[in-house]
């Protein structure tokens, strides 16, 4: 505090000589010359008050920008929905995509590549949107008809086994130990087990308790999407089973299963129809209980 007010008195040249040669000895005192010799050189313009004044009144005044808060509000929500959108996007294209065909009904989609495919009652298919165009793959459980794009490898992956086709139409069924593929345009290959066929427009190729059985037709798609399930050599448990699953109805065989094999057709679309067929062939007495429960004696 002492040496600023000695230091002010000797800018003004107020220092008695006692202070003056007092304040000499301080190690600055070099630089406080030259500071106050160089200032003293400095020349200020004249300060013109009037054309200050003008420039502030002719300068034009600019509104503060003010972002009201109902906008800041709608910024972050629409930030928030981008996100979130952006999230879905991706989940959805990474996760495993599911389609299902409940017990009397049937479901048609596309695929990535718009592929088509139908579901039979009771089916399911899971695959994955992303990289298709170079992992064509789906896993099957059930019963599907398949109208494929022209394109790379396609495979249809069950319990039983593994089909591969290239642009072409199929159908795969792989109901408890059967598996059966049917060709109807361009060439499939099958994987079974260790086994390795492959099956041209016109043949099925059924597989069943390690036993192979190859047969001809001649439709050009299943049957079963004109409402007819069609079977070759089946015993009476799967027939059961699949009019359970096409009517979505219980059906309960009261004695033993007959163990002859059934070739032919049943209507999907008139269960009294269907019904009447199975029990002539096997001498059973139907019994409807209720509209969806079926007591076969």
């Amino acid at each position: 505090m002492k040496k600023n007010y000695l230091l002010s008195k000797w800018l003004n040249n107020d220092l008695t000589a006692s202070e003056l040669a007092d304040f000499k000895t301080d190690p600055d005192f070099e630089n406080y010359e030259k500071i106050k010799k160089y200032s003293a050189e400095l020349k200020v313009a004249d300060f013109d008050e009037d054309a200050v004044l003008k420039n502030i009144i002719s300068h034009k005044k600019t509104e503060p920008k003010v972002i009201p808060l109902y906008k800041n509000w709608m910024f972050k929500v629409a930030s928030i929905v981008l996100i979130a959108l952006s999230i879905t996007i991706v989940v959805q294209n990474f996760r495993t995509q599911s389609q299902l065909a409940l017990n009397g009904k049937r479901t048609t989609f596309s695929l990535p590549d718009d592929s088509e495919v139908v579901l039979n009652a009771g089916s399911e298919i899971e695959f994955r949107k992303w990289n298709w165009s170079h992992n064509r793959k789906l896993e099957l459980q059930g019963e599907a008809y398949f109208k494929v794009a022209k394109g790379k490898k396609f495979e249809v992956v069950t319990h039983l086994g593994k089909v591969t086709v290239l642009g072409t139409q199929f159908n795969v069924k792989a109901r408890n130990n059967r598996f059966d593929i049917t060709c109807y345009e361009g060439r499939v290959k099958i994987n079974y087990k260790n086994l390795e066929t492959i099956i041209t427009p016109g043949k099925r190729v059924t597989f069943e308790n390690g036993k192979q059985i190859n047969s001809t037709l001649n439709t050009t798609k299943p049957e079963w999407l004109e409402n007819q399930v069609s079977f070759e050599h089946e015993n009476l448990r799967n027939i059961l089973e699949e009019v359970q699953r096409q009517y979505n109805i219980t059906i309960i065989v009261k004695d033993k299963l007959p163990n002859e094999l059934f070739t032919g057709k049943l209507p999907t679309d008139n269960l009294d129809v269907a019904i009447k067929i199975i029990a002539t062939t096997y001498h059973l007495e139907p019994n409807r209980i209720t509209a969806n429960k079926i007591i076969l004696e």
